[in-house]
């Protein structure tokens, strides 16, 4: 199969425009339950799915698409509500009200694939691929339904921006403009529900709470602004979807679904690790450099405070006292000293070991110390510098 004919296949046209729908709304609505600090809200939301999936089956008698994907958002929806009362009329936390409805709605959605799978009906076939998903049975007509619902959440971020902004940042002040949050929350978990819908059929209800939170948790390592973020999310999750499709149609046997997190994961993965500003990378680097810049301070005023005891600016410390005062080896930071010419290496005096290594502050250093001390509160003539002569 040449290149043109494998971008012509239809199932790989199917998965890919699936893929991206499904990155696209994951990435916007997720950045906002991310915000809220309610990532368990997709595994919720996801996991609660089931049932309404299998209330659809009961319902239409088969496995048609759209019954099966109204089904998955009543309940979802109706978990998304549940878990709100939890939390807004009891004293529990939202993590606890996550996990109790999570457990709950997934509970009765496999008792209910458990009574469907017993019934004989010859059309329950593959019904429990969505809890892995299969991508690979999605249809144009399924596109047509997924676009639709990814229309209608764009539409309503687009329309309520403001509001759900505010919402997501400082709810309190919404409340105290008269905003109706109460209701507004409520629509903005709905619409999560929204996006896990979508990504039934390519993810399956299980890996589905990956795809809400990973895009939005990526984008929130390059950027500080929610309109940056949103987009960025978006075109990581859109990115990732498409990545994940082809990697399965260049791989075969390998699922789709799995292929998709996995793309978004490591997404996620280089931006933890290298985003500028929180990136753990540069993080160690600020910390190992926290550590240095310390390390020539502490050495610095040492030989200050020496200098100050025996009242000689050009007194000569010699390493090993300086090494004996911290306790550690003083080389590195000295020599680091005097390339930005802040102390002088001296040859030892007639007399003295030829070996005994020597420093002497400049006036940079004096000056250096002196600004060091301050900051710190101190005047190189307490207590401390009697101390550090020893």
């Amino acid at each position: 199969m040449t290149f043109v004919d494998w971008l012509q296949d239809y199932t790989l046209q199917n998965v890919v425009a699936g893929a991206a729908l499904l990155g696209l709304i994951s990435g916007v609505l997720g950045s906002f339950a991310v915000l809220r600090k309610q990532s368990l809200l997709g595994d919720t939301l996801s996991h609660a799915a089931l049932p309404g999936i299998c209330l659809g089956f009961i319902i239409s008698g088969g496995r048609h698409f759209g019954s099966l994907l109204a089904g998955a958002l009543v309940s979802g929806a109706l978990a998304a509500l549940t878990m709100l009362l939890l939390t807004r009329n009891s004293r529990l936390k939202t993590d606890a009200a996550l996990g109790i409805t999570l457990s709950t709605f997934f509970a009765l959605g496999v008792v209910l694939l458990t009574y469907i799978q017993g019934t004989g009906n010859a059309a329950q076939g593959g019904l429990d691929s969505f809890l892995f998903g299969q991508a690979a049975a999605t249809l144009r007509s399924d596109l047509w339904v997924m676009a639709g619902i990814t229309a209608v959440a764009l539409a309503l971020v687009g329309a309520l921006w403001k509001e759900f902004k505010l919402i997501a940042f400082d709810p309190g002040y919404a409340a105290s403009l008269g905003l109706p949050v109460a209701w507004l929350e409520a629509l903005l978990t709905v619409m999560i529900a929204l996006a896990v819908v979508v990504g039934l059929q390519m993810v399956g209800v299980v890996l589905m709470a990956a795809m809400v939170i990973a895009p939005a948790v990526a984008a929130r390592q390059w950027c500080n602004r929610l309109e940056t973020m949103v987009a960025l999310a978006a075109a990581i999750g859109i990115g990732g979807g498409i990545g994940g499709a082809l990697l399965s149609a260049l791989a075969r046997g390998l699922a789709t679904g799995p292929l998709i997190i996995l793309s978004v994961s490591v997404v996620v993965l280089v931006s933890l690790l290298f985003a500028p500003g929180r990136g753990f990378v540069w993080e160690l680097i600020r910390l190992w450099r926290g550590r240095r810049r310390l390390r020539y301070q502490q050495v610095l005023t040492t030989l200050y405070r020496l200098a100050v005891h025996h009242e000689d600016p050009a007194y000569r410390s010699e390493q090993g006292m300086v090494d004996s005062y911290h306790g550690v080896g003083s080389r590195k930071a000295l020599h680091l000293l005097e390339r930005r010419g802040m102390v002088e290496r001296h040859a030892a005096r007639d007399g003295e070991p030829s070996a005994a290594a020597q420093w002497v502050l400049t006036r940079a250093g004096i000056a250096e110390a002196e600004r060091i001390l301050s900051a710190l509160g101190e005047d190189g003539e307490n207590g401390d510098a009697e101390r550090a002569a020893g």
